[in-house]
């Protein structure tokens, strides 16, 4: 018999041969898994009338919306000649088009890659560079990134009526009734390249797959969203293209409709109507989105008793906006630790583990996930006991193939078969994780990680600056916001709001510090380097006294 086993593209390649298979050896005979597509062919044929999207006015039928992803993975394969293992790079705001994509590209096995919509053109380029996709699918509403240049970008499709490609959904009215083959996959095969923003500045690729995407929604679907059916129905109140796309991925493997807003915008108006009317059982947040959800005076006039679970992640919530929440909307909240490259399954934070009384755990990030094995180690590698603080590192199903193209950050991520967070923490004697701090300076605000390098270096080529630290600091409002603290050059004058028209040129949004400190120098350690614990220290000293003097 011989067994070979492929590894992700862009990753080595191992076979292994053997005619005589000894009596002790367990290689197995198939690697072969379902791909991921399957599931919208799977509730087509089960629920064919039953709703599987919502938009708006619109609704799309679970057979509506696998003759959609059937035409789309058509025009892919005929228009943009997309085959197995060819990158599709996706550019848009939260629309059926988006969700489609993903089954898509599955369907070809081909690999999804998509974009954070509120990322620059030259994000997007770097995505575009390192996946070096075939094909670009870019919403009208970004000409400027469709017009990046890419050597391997052999076709652009645009979502709506544009100059720079062909709209897909006319594609599509050319191929529906097609039915491309589900193409056969291994479960190390590829299927979406999760990007993560590095400690560089630049992105890394997850590299997430068939397999371990088929055991990452059955994870979901035990320690989330338990007895989930197609009764269910879920809200999408975050970016498709990210973390909420793999929760609507796990509720479509129970049948249950998605019901995107219709606002571009987050209005909490809209929200609770929305959740009245479709009486939605669970939805994925942040807790900056959730706190506004609770605080809205709508939450006051609709019926809301439909929910089940509320799933946040992404930064901890504080503990009076728990109690919060939970006096409203009862014991509802599901809360979960976790990164792209484990896809979000490391641990959880049951309804029944939240709590308004003295016997909350406060500060925990739950218990390690169905499947999981979470780890507290030292700097070696040798595991720690309860109490003892060091970083959290994980295996099991759910973690991720490693980084494509970038064998320096998985040597760097993986010791002993162990995937490392980045994170500090300690494990209480009950299995419990807390979360300390951070073996990087990254912070998270409104539930997206910042990265302080890359603004750091944004603002280094001001011809003014000649010092930066930038850093997170908590707020009662986003979790943490981030702060820069600036030297300027000899000679120059420069304010808060000229540094920032200046970034909003060159950084997106939601990493722009909100605000700005000028001082005439920045504190140094003992070895002369720069320390944002010691300029973080300053900081709160000068604010302190600030505060007292006025």
């Amino acid at each position: 018999m011989i067994v070979i086993k492929f590894a992700p593209q862009g990753r080595t390649f191992i076979k292994i041969g053997c005619e005589n298979m000894s009596k002790d050896t367990a290689s197995p005979f198939s690697t072969r898994a379902m791909n991921l597509a399957h599931l919208v062919e799977q509730q087509a044929r089960r629920l064919p009338d039953h709703p599987a999207f919502i938009w708006g006015d619109a609704t799309w039928n679970w057979q509506a919306f696998d003759a959609r992803v059937k035409a789309m993975a058509a025009v892919l394969a005929t228009e943009g000649e997309v085959q197995k293992g060819d990158r599709v790079l996706v550019q848009s705001q939260n629309c059926n088009q988006l969700f489609e994509s993903m089954f898509a590209c599955f369907r070809l096995g081909a690999i999804w890659v998509p974009a954070n919509f509120r990322g620059m053109p030259s994000d997007l380029a770097w995505m575009a560079e390192l996946s070096a996709a075939k094909v670009l699918i870019c919403n009208a509403a970004f000409p400027e990134h469709a017009a990046i240049e890419a050597p391997n970008l052999a076709t652009r499709l645009s979502i709506g009526s544009a100059d720079f490609g062909r709209d897909i959904d006319t594609l599509m009215e050319n191929h529906m009734g097609a039915s491309p083959l589900l193409a056969a996959v291994d479960r190390d095969d590829p299927a979406w390249l999760f990007f993560t923003s590095g400690t560089s500045g630049r992105p890394k690729a997850s590299v997430l797959t068939h397999g371990q995407l088929s055991f990452v929604i059955n994870n979901h679907l035990s320690d989330l969203v338990p007895g989930a059916t197609e009764a269910d129905a879920s809200l999408v109140v975050a970016p498709l293209s990210h973390g909420a796309g793999m929760h609507q991925l796990m509720l479509m493997a129970r049948g249950a409709p998605t019901i995107l807003p219709v606002s571009p915008r987050f209005d909490t108006d809209e929200i609770w109507s929305l959740i009245e009317h479709y009486k939605v059982t669970n939805m994925f947040t942040v807790p900056t989105i959730l706190k506004m959800m609770v605080e809205a005076p709508a939450v006051e006039r609709v019926d809301h008793s439909s929910l089940r679970h509320i799933i946040y992640a992404g930064a901890p919530m504080y503990r009076n906006d728990q109690i919060k929440a939970q006096d409203v909307l009862g014991q509802v909240l599901v809360q979960y630790f976790g990164l792209g490259e484990v896809t979000g399954a490391i641990t959880v934070l049951p309804p029944r583990d939240h709590s308004t009384g003295t016997d909350m755990r406060v500060g925990t990030c739950g218990f390690a996930r169905t499947g999981m094995q979470v780890e507290i180690q030292d700097d070696t590698g040798k595991a720690l006991a309860a109490g003892e603080t060091g970083e959290i590192c994980v295996v099991g199903g759910a973690v991720f193939a490693g980084y494509w193209q970038n064998p320096e950050a998985n040597a760097e991520s993986f010791r002993n078969g162990w995937f490392r967070t980045g994170d500090i923490g300690m494990m209480d004697d009950n299995g419990y994780v807390y979360i300390t701090g951070r073996a990087s300076d990254m912070f998270i605000s409104g539930g997206s990680n910042i990265y302080p390098r890359e603004i750091e270096e944004k603002i280094l080529y001001h011809p003014a600056i000649t010092e930066t630290a930038v850093f997170g600091m908590p707020d009662p409002k986003w979790g943490e916001i981030g702060v820069a603290v600036c030297v300027l050059e000899e000679g120059h004058d420069l304010d808060a709001g000229a540094l920032d028209d200046y970034l909003r040129e060159r950084l997106a949004s939601y990493k722009l510090p909100r605000q700005y400190f000028f001082w005439d120098e920045l504190p140094k350690s003992g070895y002369g380097k720069l320390s944002k614990r010691i300029i973080r220290a300053e900081l709160e000293t000068r604010l302190q006294a600030k505060g007292k003097n006025t």
